[in-house]
């Protein structure tokens, strides 16, 4: 029996795809930074895009909060404190400038609208939430993200980018200075 385990466990490595190991090395990053202080030696953000037939496609950010709050003190010219903001609105649309501007997404070669939705803490991170409306992901052909996010204030910023397409799912990584990544369907 603890053979067998072994063996399963062996075989689940050699299936491990690329952006599996990006994925991976992004959460390792990202657990070994939760026992240092403020600063962390990595600095990796997480783009997820899912659309899974509805009219609307759904884009998530996650950034280290304390990466997050110093970039946006940087371009905004004021303290934010995301975790506990003395004015919600004032935050959410500090936060939605800054996201806009720094990232776009490209649908079959037509630039999408983002709608921001919110954002919310989950331990050092920052999620922040933001959907494209009224698309038909049935002619969905080609998808292009322009990330730049951190780019400006963080040179080693890495971004994972993952589209999940149905029961599909690819990733791409992208580092400080590339800022596209392309997907074909």
């Amino acid at each position: 029996m603890c053979v067998l385990k072994i063996r399963n466990i062996a075989s689940l490595r050699q299936n491990i795809t690329p952006a599996a190991k990006y994925l991976l090395i992004g959460l390792a990053a990202f657990l070994a930074s939760s026992f240092h202080s403020a600063k962390h030696p990595y600095y990796i953000s997480l783009t997820e895009i899912s659309s899974k037939g509805k009219p609307e496609i759904q884009v998530s950010v996650r950034i280290f909060t304390n990466d997050l709050e110093d970039a946006l003190r940087k371009s905004s010219g004021k303290a934010l404190d995301i975790m506990n903001p003395k004015n919600k609105a004032e935050a959410d649309s500090i936060l939605f400038h800054y996201i806009s501007k720094h990232l776009s997404v490209t649908l079959n070669a037509k630039l999408q609208a983002l709608h921001y939705i919110g954002y919310e803490q989950e331990e050092e991170s920052t999620w922040a939430y933001l959907e494209i409306r009224n698309t038909k992901p049935v002619a969905l052909k080609t998808l292009r993200v322009d990330n730049t996010i951190l780019y400006d204030y963080f040179p080693a910023q890495t971004h994972i980018i993952r589209v999940n397409r149905f029961e599909t799912t690819d990733s791409k990584k992208i580092t400080n200075p590339e800022s596209k990544a392309e997907f074909r369907f």
